[in-house]
Parts: C-alpha cells; structure tokens; sequence
C-alpha cells in the first residue's frame, strides 16, 4: 500500500475511534456512511495492522472498542443511564403510571430503553398474562420478575452507558412479533422534527418497533419538551398520544397544539403525580 493509502486509511480508522468513543458501538453501515466511505473500506481497514484499528473491533456488524476495559469514561454531554436515573423522577414516574393504565390482558408490550419506563413496568396490572419485548437490561430485569409475562430480550453487542443492545438482526424479529402496543421514551421532543434519542444505534430498533405495533404510545416528562437529541427516530404524527406528567406550563402547551397529548392528573397537593 502507497503512503497516501496509508495516510487516508490512518485518518479514517483514527475519525471512526472517535465516533466510537463519542457515540459506543456503530453499526458498521451507519459508520461507513457517518465517513463517506463504504462498508467494505471500513471492514478492510479494520483488519489492518494499523495501530488505531487494533483500538477497535468488529463484531456482529457493529464497531466497537477492543480494550477489555470497555469504553472509555462518560464525556460531559454523553447519556448515561446511571446519571440520569434520579433526574425527574417523580414526573417520570407520573407519566409512566399513567401510561400503564392502557395495559390489558394478553397484550405484548414493546417497552423501550431509558430511565422512565422502568416505571411503567414496575406500575404494570398485577396478576395478568403479558408478553414484554425490550432491548434494554434494566426493563428486562423488572420485566422477569412479574409471574404470568413472557420476556422476549433482544440480543447483541451491549452498550454500557444506556444498559441496551443491538444487533443487526433485531428489527427484522421485532418486525415478526405481532406487538399490541408500543412505549417508546426520547431524549427530546421538537414539534417540528420529532422524538429524539442520545444513541444511534437505538433508531433502528424504535423505527421497527414503531412499525410493528398496533397502538404507539411515547411517554415523557415535561423536561424532554423543546430538546433536541442528535439521533431523531419519528414525527410526532407516529405516535398515537403523547403521555406526559401533568407539569406542562402553558407556554408548552401553546407550541405543542396537539390532541394526542394526554397528560396524568395533578396530584391533590398541586405536585406531579408519585
């Protein structure tokens, strides 16, 4: 290989270790476009014996970090599961209580990853026959202790900071799955661009699951209104209602116009609802 081959391969492997510390495992596609370049560039650079594509490794068609200290610490400005677990708590836990209200019989749910809908599924009827498909640890983890549900984990390569997985295969199987309804979470809510998320490699997921559901239901606090998160996954017309805590000003009333918007009621005291 000529030394300008080896300059752009070096200046590619060394852009794509940024990504990946950035952004956790890529599909390989979405970093090859993210590039410019094709899959097959990417995978043949890989192999290389370059010292930044012994940093990285290919596994399961995603790009990740190879050190078997896993990623690197969470950056400022980075999702991080842990971080966000307590931010919000009691209006994320009022709007996802309000959401399990839909919940019947039989249903199989999509539950999405995130902070909030833990509480959906902690606030799921008792007693009653359930099939629960989710991506996430943390909902599969409350999901498995409920007698009568059926837990169906989508598989993969594990991204720490948000306790998900992906894996190329995973929207095909949830496109199989006859899902009654769907609880997805975003990170943002822009009344132009739609729902938004911290992580690329979930939009796939979502997007399928948006499409395999019978009923679509994306359950927020108040915070998430007027964000926007790099990774949009849908319009806000894909979604059958808006469930939120009853902590909306009206200011954000105003701009979000929407009749699906379904907000839990105020608590007695004036507060979010516990």
């Amino acid at each position: 290989m000529d030394g300008g081959s080896a300059t752009r391969r070096d200046r590619r492997l060394q852009a794509l270790g940024r990504l990946v510390q950035a952004q956790g495992a890529l599909r390989l596609t979405d970093a090859a476009r993210a590039l410019d370049v094709s899959p097959m560039t990417l995978r043949r650079d890989l192999a290389g014996d370059a010292s930044a594509a012994r940093d990285l490794a290919l596994l399961g068609g995603h790009v990740t970090l190879a050190s078997s200290a896993g990623p690197l610490a969470p950056r400022a400005g980075r999702y991080v599961l842990d971080r966000e677990q307590e931010s919000q708590a009691a209006a994320k836990r009022a709007a996802a209580h309000h959401a399990a209200r839909l919940v019947r019989e039989g249903d199989t749910l999509f539950i999405d990853c995130g902070t909030t809908l833990p509480y959906l599924v902690a606030a799921l009827p008792e007693g009653i026959a359930l099939t629960v498909v989710c991506y996430a640890l943390n909902i599969a983890n409350l999901a498995c202790r409920r007698p009568h549900t059926q837990v169906v984990l989508l598989g993969g390569v594990f991204h720490p900071s948000s306790a998900t997985f992906s894996a190329e295969e995973g929207p095909d199987h949830l496109r199989r799955l006859g899902i009654t309804r769907g609880f997805f979470s975003a990170g943002g809510v822009d009344p132009g661009r739609g729902a938004s998320c911290w992580n690329f490699h979930e939009v796939p997921i979502k997007q399928a699951a948006l499409a395999a559901a019978q009923r679509r239901h994306l359950v927020i606090d108040h915070t998430k209104f007027g964000r926007a998160k790099p990774a949009f996954f849908a319009p806000l017309s894909a979604f059958d209602s808006i469930i939120c805590d009853a902590a909306v000003d009206a200011a954000t009333r105003a701009v979000f116009a929407d009749p699906r918007l379904d907000l839990a009621p105020r608590q007695a005291n004036g507060g979010a609802g516990r």
